[in-house]
């Protein structure tokens, strides 16, 4: 499964980055305003950060809008991923970028029923939102897995990117419903590598090897 981190700040998209675990970032317009910096100048700064996927979101909620504003994000580099929501313009929308070979990211996705729509028009990833359903006490992970049973069925090559992530238990759980990537917010990245035995077998390791008197160096 793939990593992306749901971020816009410069700081963590850079050392996620270099531990290696960093294969792509996702942004929308509420993550960009607490960055309180200019929208195109982060974007263009996260892709010359990182060479994977970037999805960057549309403001616009009609049509046109939504394809022009699609059309010059995709002009910012060549790993831009145009985000739009999964609303009929945003279906149509899908549909001409997907002609034009620009990559979509579809969001707010709830639903089977909307998942397999944005499949049909072309779009590169569908976003559902695990956490959110959760929050309504409806079992987010339960859509990863009829989307993928869906897709799997038609042979869609629309990827599954596990959105609204909230701990480390529910990036175990995409992983096991077969989601292709997920997008995590940093600091559940972190703790993706936690684990009290971890921490306690280190540190006795550290205790014997002192222990000893020698240097490896």
């Amino acid at each position: 499964m793939k990593f992306f981190v749901d971020t816009a700040e410069i700081k963590d998209i850079r050392d996620l980055h270099e531990t290696g675990l960093l294969d792509g970032v996702t942004t929308n317009p509420s993550l960009i305003a607490k960055s309180g910096r200019d929208f195109k100048e982060v974007i263009k700064e996260i892709c010359d950060i990182v060479p994977g996927p970037v999805s960057a979101e549309v403001a616009a909620t009609d049509y046109e809008g939504m394809v022009a504003e699609g059309r010059l994000l995709a002009k910012i580099a060549d790993n831009v991923v145009v985000k739009v929501p999964l609303t009929i313009d945003g279906l149509k929308a899908t549909k001409t970028f997907s002609k034009e070979g620009i990559k979509i990211n579809v969001t707010l996705c709830f639903s089977p029923n909307q998942a397999l729509l944005a499949a049909k028009v072309g779009a590169t990833y569908i976003s559902p939102f695990i956490g959110r359903l959760d929050d309504i006490n409806l079992e987010g992970m339960q859509l990863i897995r009829d989307i993928r049973q869906i897709y799997d069925n038609y042979d869609f090559s629309t990827e599954i990117l596990a959105a609204s992530i909230r701990s480390a238990n529910h990036v175990t759980e995409a992983a096991l419903a077969g989601a292709d990537v997920a997008t995590i917010p940093p600091a559940v990245i972190y703790k993706l590598a936690d684990h009290p035995l971890t921490k306690s077998g280190l540190e006795q390791f550290v205790k014997d090897w002192k222990a000893t008197g020698q240097s490896i160096l």
